[in-house]
């Protein structure tokens, strides 16, 4: 009789033990998931996080915008259709200075179109941001701060500075979809590849 109740503890400890390194090994699953996130999506992480109220549910939409991204086919802007969006951004900050209003409406519709020409579905601003907070997470807070200018700026209470930054956050964003490289940073680059 003994034996079988040191037998019965001893298979009760077992599955205690199995029990608490599954338990361990799915919080560790998870954490890694987390910092997986975290890593991808930088500062876009925290902001899907706050605004949902909890991490499960920001963590949740951040892995259905990845979903959703790969199915979509995103393409890369060939040569002479980059150069013609390149000189159209260079025409109307050109046109800043005599009327800063008209180039916000022209830099928002530039970049709508980029984002079309590349695949990206033309859904209401938040799936569009979304979407972008997938391969260019770095500059999608840029995205959302220009559409807040341009907001106000139809509402009448956005002065001429906030115009301005309105265009620059589109720029960044512009850039980041045409794949704009710095002629530096591709001098560097082919440097170290031919150091190789």
């Amino acid at each position: 009789m003994e034996t079988i109740d040191s037998q019965t503890w001893i298979i009760i400890a077992a599955i205690v033990v199995l029990g608490a390194v599954v338990v361990g090994a799915w919080f560790f699953y998870q954490k890694k998931q987390s910092n997986k996130l975290q890593e991808r999506f930088g500062p876009e992480y925290d902001r899907t996080v706050n605004e949902l109220g909890s991490r499960t549910k920001g963590e949740t939409e951040l892995k259905a915008r990845e979903k959703r991204v790969e199915r979509l086919d995103i393409l890369p802007v060939a040569g002479p259709e980059a150069a013609r969006f390149t000189e159209a951004w260079r025409a109307l900050q050109s046109r800043f200075v005599d009327n800063p209003k008209g180039v916000v409406v022209e830099a928002e519709q530039l970049v709508r179109e980029l984002m079309e020409k590349r695949g990206y579905p033309m859904g209401d601003f938040e799936r569009r941001a979304g979407d972008i907070s997938v391969d260019h997470p770095d500059v999608v807070a840029n995205y959302r701060s220009a559409q807040s200018i341009a907001v106000r700026d139809q509402q009448g209470t956005a002065d001429t500075e906030e115009l301005r930054k309105a265009v620059v956050h589109y720029r960044a964003l512009f850039d980041e979809l045409l794949e704009v490289r710095e002629p530096k940073q591709e001098v560097i680059a082919e440097k170290r590849v031919a150091a190789r």
